[in-house]
């Protein structure tokens, strides 16, 4: 790899740690604040983080377009990187717009998925990503136009609105984005897709920056604009590098927190029960979300659970299962 695109995720990281901190006292000043659910009293954080990780993921990538096109001359790669770009873009818009609807009003479950297909046109009108796949039972099947015109949506639309599910705590949707994406980025390289790995480790050094802002306890929310963005170049990632089996095993725990809410008939929330010592308990009689399950478990443990214990533990929780798959995958391919 040139050292020089080495360059991208410095910037990357620069921009978004850069704008970020600037952000938060912009948010407080006009009024861009969501209050932290977790904490007692409930104090108001800025929110919309996702926009500066956002500047900082597009800096990475057009510097890395630059570096393509006009030192290294592989001007073919401008077309996939473009189009996912474009999608991120689209997607970033969709989770501003709920942002500033706020999270109690916000988008309608339907509308959110309705508005994020448009976001998928830009990679289904690229022709990028492979259409043969292999099923077990089945064998290897190619989709032809299905691929483009079906996957491709399902993929985007999913990933964005999908690991928007598993959020609400203070450092949680970064981690586990930064968790997923060394995993994608590190079997992309491995498998010679060092482009597909780039847009990876552009997108983890700008959320590293922003968990500076937003790790426990947290001056920054990333709110719908980043967990949108973040799922989008999962699924772009995906598609580009051919390794949409190893995303849908990365996403385990967003099953987990699809399924589990069913049960209230989606009418719950995530949140704790904030005891006035900072301390969570179980906010429903039953478990009716990941962290409501990590909150049982780590009060058996050590009785007195805090927010960022919950953190952690569900990013331990996609870290082992990131580990298994991307290892399996490596020796299987």
């Amino acid at each position: 790899m040139e050292p020089l695109l080495l360059v991208s995720p410095v910037l990357s990281f620069v921009v978004a740690f850069i704008l970020t901190r600037r952000w938060i006292p912009v948010a407080h000043r006009v009024g861009i604040v969501g209050k932290d659910m977790n904490k007692p009293g409930r104090p108001e954080v800025a929110e919309m983080g996702g926009v500066p990780v956002f500047a900082g993921v597009a800096s990475g990538l057009m510097f890395y377009i630059a570096i393509n096109s006009f030192v290294l001359n592989q001007r073919s790669l401008n077309l996939p990187l473009f189009a996912a770009l474009s999608t991120i873009f689209m997607i970033t818009i969709v989770g501003i717009i709920d942002d500033s609807l706020g999270w109690k009003i916000g988008l309608k479950q339907w509308h959110k998925p309705l508005l994020t297909i448009p976001a998928a046109v830009p990679m289904m009108a690229a022709g990028v990503g492979i259409s043969i796949i292999s099923l077990p039972l089945v064998g290897t099947i190619d989709l032809g136009l299905l691929y483009p015109l079906l996957i491709i949506p399902i993929g985007i639309v999913g990933a964005s609105n999908g690991f928007n599910m598993l959020a609400g705590y203070n450092g949680l949707e970064a981690g586990m984005g930064v968790i997923i994406l060394s995993a994608m980025s590190l079997y992309a390289y491995a498998m010679g897709d060092s482009w597909v790995a780039m847009i990876g480790i552009s997108t983890i050094a700008a959320l590293l920056a922003f968990l500076y802002f937003n790790w426990y306890p947290a001056k920054v929310f990333p709110g719908n604009t980043l967990t949108y963005m973040v799922g989008a170049i999962m699924a772009c990632m995906a598609i580009l590098g051919n390794m949409e089996k190893l995303a849908l095993i990365l996403f385990i725990p967003y099953y987990m927190d699809f399924i589990l809410p069913l049960r209230a008939k989606m009418k719950t929330e995530a949140f704790g029960k904030v005891n006035e010592d900072g301390t969570l308990d179980q906010p429903y009689n039953k478990i009716y979300d990941v962290t409501h399950l990590f909150i049982l478990i780590i009060k058996k443990i050590k009785r007195r659970v805090y927010e960022k214990d919950v953190t952690v533990g569900v990013i331990l929780l996609e870290a082992c299962i990131a580990s298994v798959a991307t290892i399996t995958f490596l020796l299987l391919y």
